[in-house]
């Protein structure tokens, strides 16, 4: 379901219901590109067999899910025509076409061009933890969570957003982790990278090695500051988290094994999402704790 998590606070005020969260959502919802519109972003239905809710409440959690369309016409399209267009000017007025001219006639290229553009689609799964007000995207780049964020604001108000931040810095618990000073619950993965303290530049990943090598650990004791650690947590899940608290390649153990054949696809889909939303509850909740609370 989720390969990503960012996390953001909310203050109070998340809709009461179910049925609440897909009322305030029809606000937004998805509807496909105009012949000129670049691109589109709205609320869809969970699943086809949750008919038309926008939204499903399980185990004190709302799974929400953005769709995204776009045109996709590249630039050198673009190009290409202008510069026809550019040869047909200059052949019928016998001289080249001024900067507001050619400004002009690349808009007026873009515009007739937009309407053959393909359209493109990508969904982007987001839930909202009702006991600690959390947001959770899954969204590796900050650009599509601040996109899916800005759909639910025209939703809905949504008070006191923010990212989430602990009270102690996350890279912290990360070097702990590392060098082999962690809570039981949270094992060092095979996976790391690291970054000079005195140079942003110079920077190291490992990947499939065993981190607890004395010639890699070294490299962090001897100065270098870790800004990505693969984990363990509690035996259920695997991830990779970055000094932001930033949650990448989510991976439940034994999973592939799970076929869940018997299920049907909309209650495989509520399975998945209270093991997902409940381990990263709880994780959360650790991480609260070892951090000294939230900021």
């Amino acid at each position: 379901m989720f390969r990503n998590v960012r996390f953001y606070r909310i203050g109070d005020g998340w809709p009461n219901s179910e049925e609440e969260v897909t009322q305030a959502l029809r606000a937004a919802e998805f509807k496909p590109c105009g012949p000129l519109t670049e691109r589109s972003s709205g609320w869809v239905a969970i699943y086809p067999d949750a008919g038309d809710a926008l939204a499903r409440r399980v185990n004190g959690a709302d799974l929400i899910r953005m769709r995204s369309q776009s045109r996709v016409l590249p630039p050198s399209v673009i190009k290409e025509e202008l510069d026809v267009r550019i040869d047909d000017y200059a052949a019928r007025m016998k001289e080249a076409p001024s900067a507001s001219e050619k400004r002009r006639m690349k808009a007026e290229a873009r515009d007739e061009l937009m309407p053959k553009a393909m359209l493109r689609s990508d969904r982007t799964w987001g839930f909202v933890d009702l006991k600690e007000n959390l947001i959770g995207i899954d969204a590796l780049q900050a650009s599509v969570a601040e996109r899916f964020l800005r759909r639910l604001g025209a939703a809905m108000p949504i008070s006191n957003l923010r990212p989430l931040q602990f009270n102690q810095p996350v890279g912290e618990l990360l070097t702990r982790i590392f060098l082999g000073d962690a809570p039981r619950q949270f094992a060092v993965g095979r996976e790391c990278r690291m970054q000079d303290s005195a140079d942003a530049g110079s920077k190291v990943r490992w990947s499939q090695f065993d981190l607890s090598e004395k010639s890699i650990r070294n490299h962090v004791t001897d100065g270098m500051r870790l800004t990505h650690l693969a984990i363990e947590y509690d035996n259920i899940l695997s991830c990779v988290i970055d000094q932001d608290g930033t949650l990448g390649k989510l991976r439940f153990l034994g999973m592939d094994d799970d076929h869940g054949d018997e299920l049907d696809p909309l209650a495989r889909l509520d399975a998945e999402f209270v093991l997902m939303s409940g381990t990263l509850r709880q994780m959360m909740t650790d991480l609260k704790k070892l951090l000294n609370g939230f900021a």
